[in-house]
């Protein structure tokens, strides 16, 4: 099938679309339009400073929206994705009571009640049914806040969009809430191809029953937004006739979804009336402006997101992905629609296009973007900004800047790992790993334009956590930039005892007095297979624990000196580490406390996909591979006592290749089948039991 040749802007506008609406509802989610206009006013721009919040937070409707389409990648392409299927993504990317969903109880959130009937062996779509979780639960919003993923990789096709956005919605949902994630997954991909509002609104109708109440309420809104031609009075009529005072429980499907097709009806050519409408609006914010933010942004594009005040400027790309996946979860408006709009082209039968200036991390290839990239300046008043413009043929990064000092310390940075703000936000715990690490390789090609009116020096810069979680500054060396010049930065990742790295960018300073003018970034990128010891740190080393993607039941930090695992029932994993992460060595002496099995696991991408080194209860040393439900042993040898002894664990993953030595014993075995697992982090697991370590270990294989 072939893609529209606008598709990859398209994309990007969806995303931006998703995460202005996210955000910019966030900060009064659940108010009702009377107390909006009474104490807010209509939302014509972000209040969250009037919050005093930050802007990009975690949230359930980013997090669930970019997790569960990974689901495409783990299982196959769209004629093989089952219900079923999907709820396994939900097990390996969800962490209990930490990421992605509303935890807010059984028989009360409808996502944690599907969670939890999976936990217990119940597969979807039965974990969401009316027929398992009664009516009421069923039919609240979820179903359609995480759907907008399948609509980017299905442009054009409709049907299809619909298809994935059933089963996806089927783990947690049913009946009218189901109909309702169909009909906005087929809008958004008909939007692709079509921007006519009356026209999305018949394609997504022709894909769910015509009398289901969903329909039936459409059709109300059609006929009042002819008659009253006034969104507040059809406000009114959808409290009086479709309010939360109509339906039980916390957020019925009804109310909301009725309020965004009032809103798209409203203003189908007009991205900051439409998301004007839906926050101010009122009921579940954050939600409804997500969807109509996506539809919006498809429909209308990057220009039409533009034409309204400056979204995209405080918003500067960024996202944050809660998951078990924690290399995904620091990530970019850029990042995610490389992503998707590969996915779109396996979807269409067509190879994924050549990744942008060879693969690099921040390439800037999209017109607008900055991927997260903002100034930061000490010591002087530089006047500076931050932009994206086209220079001989190529889009980069622009940092203009004026009256900027020798002495001064003027930064352009991007967040690799959680910002020092993620301590007072009131959202969803962010389960994040750096993306960057010692041993790995940062460059950074950086351009200064002919007409640069006198030289700078340019060096890498990375800001590190250090052990009082402050933001420590390292640089690399200074070159002097020229006018015309084009030259690549190089820094080899240095230790930092094992303290995360925050940010990565470029330093400017002038060469002496002051300098103004413009440096471009043409890219920035990382490689290499990390050399890292994890160790407990001294001190409290808050952002320490936070890199760890932790899904056991307690990280003691009261063990002198060592790492201690817990978990109470089944089975947990500690995981640090990212997805680049392919041949690596990984090394560890651990001691088990107590439990069914523990051990070393690697290639980790989630809580149920992995490969482990385990010790098991009844003395047996095992090779094994984890995917789903399926616990596959590779190779296994006897071991003798288990408990309350050091146990030395020496793995090497190279390619189809696996070599375990523990204790001096040797585990070998061959997994170049389809089920292989190529790359991911590293980390501890441990089943209903403790287990603890001094530190874990990571080098290159040669």
């Amino acid at each position: 099938m072939d893609l529209p040749v606008d598709y990859y802007e398209r994309v990007y506008a969806g995303v931006l679309g998703k995460l202005i609406g996210v955000y910019l509802g966030r900060p009064f989610e659940g108010w009702t339009y009377q107390r909006i206009m009474q104490e807010l006013g209509p939302i014509n721009d972000y209040v969250h400073q009037r919050f005093n919040r930050p802007l990009v937070v975690t949230d359930d409707d980013v997090a669930g929206t970019f997790t569960f389409i990974r689901a495409l990648e783990d299982y196959g392409l769209p004629n093989q994705l089952t219900a079923e299927q999907m709820g396994h993504c939900w097990l390996n990317y969800i962490i209990d009571k930490r990421t992605i969903l509303w935890w807010g109880g059984n028989g009360n959130s409808t996502e944690h009640t599907a969670w939890l009937n999976l936990k217990k062996g119940i597969p979807a779509p039965l974990s969401g049914a009316i027929a398992t979780n009664g009516k009421t639960i069923a039919e609240q919003i979820g179903a359609q806040i995480f759907i907008d993923g399948w609509a980017l990789v299905a442009p054009g096709q409709p049907a299809l969009a619909a298809s994935l956005a059933q089963k996806a919605a089927s783990v947690s949902h049913d009946g009218e809430s189901v109909y309702a994630a169909m009909l906005w997954a087929a809008m958004e991909a008909q939007a692709f191809v079509c921007q006519d509002i009356e026209q999305l609104l018949t394609t997504g109708l022709a894909l769910i029953p015509p009398d289901c109440d969903i329909a039936l309420m459409i059709a109300d809104i059609r006929r009042w937004r002819q008659e009253d031609n006034d969104w507040h009075l059809t406000r009114q009529r959808i409290e009086d006739h479709y309010g939360y005072q109509k339906y039980p429980s916390n957020c019925h499907i009804i109310p909301n979804h009725a309020l965004m097709i009032m809103a798209m009806l409203y203003a189908p050519d007009d991205f900051q009336q439409a998301q004007c409408i839906i926050n101010t609006s009122g009921w579940d914010t954050d939600c409804n402006a997500g969807n109509v933010g996506c539809l919006s942004g498809i429909m209308l594009g990057l220009s039409g997101i533009n034409a309204g005040p400056d979204w995209r400027g405080p918003l500067a790309d960024r996202m944050l992905i809660s998951s078990a996946e924690g290399g995904f979860s620091i990530n970019n408006a850029v990042r995610m629609t490389d992503y998707l709009v590969a996915l779109g082209h396996k979807v269409a039968g067509q190879q994924p296009p050549v990744p942008p200036k060879n693969g690099a991390q921040y390439h800037f290839s999209l017109p607008g973007s900055v991927q997260g990239f903002r100034w930061q300046v000490e010591n002087n008043a530089a006047d500076v900004a931050v932009g994206n413009i086209v220079y001989s043929g190529k889009r980069c990064l622009s940092l203009r800047y004026a009256g900027l000092a020798a002495e001064s310390q003027a930064r352009v940075m991007t967040p690799t790992f959680a910002p020092p703000e993620i301590v007072e936000m009131h959202s969803y715990d962010l389960m994040a790993t750096p993306l960057i690490y010692p041993g790995q390789r940062l460059q950074a090609a950086v351009i200064a334009p002919s007409d640069n009116p006198q030289p700078v020096n340019v060096r890498l810069c990375l800001r590190v956590y250090d052990e009082n979680s402050q933001l420590v500054a390292h640089y690399g060396a200074p070159q002097v930039l020229n006018a015309g010049d084009e030259t690549m930065l190089c820094l080899d990742i240095p230790d930092f005892h094992g303290q995360p790295v925050a940010e990565v960018g470029i330093a400017l300073e002038a060469v002496t007095g002051t300098a103004s003018g413009q440096i471009l970034i043409d890219w920035l990128r990382w490689d290499g297979t990390p050399t890292l010891t994890l160790s407990k740190p001294q001190g409290e080393s808050d952002f320490w624990w936070r890199s760890w993607v932790n899904g056991v039941d307690l990280v003691s930090r009261h063990y002198a000196g060592r790492i201690r695992i817990s978990k109470e029932y089944d089975e947990g994993l500690l995981i640090h580490g990212t997805r680049q992460w392919q041949d690596y060595r990984v090394q560890s002496t651990i001691t088990l406390h107590l439990g069914e099995y523990g051990g070393l696991a690697f290639r980790v991408q989630g809580m149920r996909r992995y490969y482990a080194v385990q010790i098991t209860r009844d003395g047996k040393c095992q090779l094994v591979r984890v995917r789903d439900n399926a616990r596959t042993v590779l190779a296994e040898q006897a071991i003798g006592d288990i408990y309350e002894r050091e146990i030395v664990l020496d793995v090497l993953a190279e390619g189809s290749l696996i070599t375990a030595t523990v204790d001096g014993m040797t585990l070998q075995a061959q997994d170049a089948g389809r089920d292989r697992l190529a790359d991911g982090g590293a980390g501890l697991m441990i089943c209903a039991g403790a287990l603890s370590t001094d530190a874990i270990h990571i080098t290159p294989v040669r």
